[in-house]
């Protein structure tokens, strides 16, 4: 058993990260599920429905990335597949060395949001997306994945911008005392 994997089991902030990764994987996937299966959003005309007056749920077959950049055929699903579990493989990695619960968020809701979407564009051919906020102007209609890998990304930038400055600052004040962040009893 290879050291990085004895040592990532035994961080508490690896094993928070991965079961936050589980539950946006299944959270993205049952709320898909009710979009086709329960709602049948893809069967109504016009493919969507009115629940607030500034947000819809409206259903969109994206054969692109969030918000349906790089839209393609299948070597663009392909391709697109093979990028996202390369990404979550290396966040994966990375998260067995994290020692930061920000930063350990991020890398969880990342991992999370990657592999819901790479399950719909292997099992169906493009990635579900129904929450529609067009109404307020934000033109993308997106899913819990997206949403997951957006709040992730935004995990990150607070940790490197405000959780590491402050626990170097704190490392410097306390004469190099090792300061990391402990996980909560």
């Amino acid at each position: 058993m290879s050291r990085w994997w004895t040592s990532a089991r035994e961080n508490p902030f690896f094993r928070r990260g991965i079961t936050l990764a589980l539950v946006v994987i299944v959270l993205d996937q049952l709320t898909k599920h009710w979009i086709l299966y329960g709602l049948r959003l893809h069967q109504r005309v016009p493919e969507r429905i009115e629940v607030l007056p500034f947000f819809d749920l409206s259903y969109v077959e994206n054969t692109g990335v969030s918000f349906g950049l790089f839209s393609g055929g299948l070597v663009s699903r392909i391709l697109l597949s093979i990028l996202a579990l390369v990404v979550a493989g290396f966040v994966l990695r990375w998260l067995g060395t994290l020692h930061r619960r920000v930063a350990a968020l991020g890398a969880g809701f990342i991992i999370g949001g990657a592999l819901g979407n790479v399950y719909d564009r292997l099992l169906y051919g493009y990635v579900v997306d129904f929450l529609n906020f067009s109404q307020i102007g934000f033109p993308w209609v997106f899913n819990v994945a997206d949403a997951a890998i957006n709040i992730g990304v935004a995990c990150l930038a607070w940790d490197a911008f405000v959780v590491t400055p402050r626990m170097e600052a704190e490392k410097r004040r306390g004469a190099g005392a090792q300061v990391t962040e402990t996980p909560d009893p």
